[in-house]
């Protein structure tokens, strides 16, 4: 049942991951627009290829770091698949955060196969601060599986 879980999980990251990204950069042409608000300041759609990782880290822009970066998300992904495979096997929601993790991961390893960077388009501001970062739905996707990860764990030492 985990197993099954951890795969529904990925998949449907995966999948509207790579739909949000077709809907909004081509789609709705912001790779031409480059900007697009929403509901500003909250929301907008800013165009941003990331050869890096998050927020733009890394960010050399050399081939070699690319499958680096390919070969360590696609190594994350199979640990993490062994690992709850063989130690969380009826712990459901621990899986689905796997696989959410998975599913963005492979999300964003699907854009640098496809163009040699990250398609980001994502960003947000709240209460005067001005967030120059872009991101994408894969990026929440992985952000939330973490925190799944973290908070259904159920071998985590509990405070005495």
């Amino acid at each position: 049942m985990a197993v099954r879980m951890m795969f529904w999980g990925a998949f449907w990251a995966f999948l509207l991951d790579q739909a949000s990204k077709y809907l909004v950069i081509h789609w709705m042409g912001l790779s031409q627009r480059q900007s697009i608000d929403v509901l500003p300041p909250l929301l907008n759609f800013r165009y941003g290829e990331n050869t890096g990782i998050n927020f733009g880290l890394f960010d050399g822009g050399e081939d070699t770091a690319r499958w680096v970066l390919i070969g360590l998300s696609l190594l994350i992904c199979a640990v993490l698949a062994i690992w709850i495979r063989r130690s969380h096997r009826r712990a459901r929601w621990m899986a689905l955060a796997a696989g959410l993790v998975i599913g963005g991961a492979l999300g964003n390893v699907a854009d640098r196969l496809l163009y040699g960077y990250v398609l980001d388009f994502l960003n947000m501001s709240c209460c005067g601060i001005n967030n120059p970062f872009v991101f994408n739905i894969a990026d929440v996707f992985i952000f939330a599986g973490a925190i799944g990860l973290i908070l259904f764990d159920r071998n985590a030492k509990k405070p005495a």
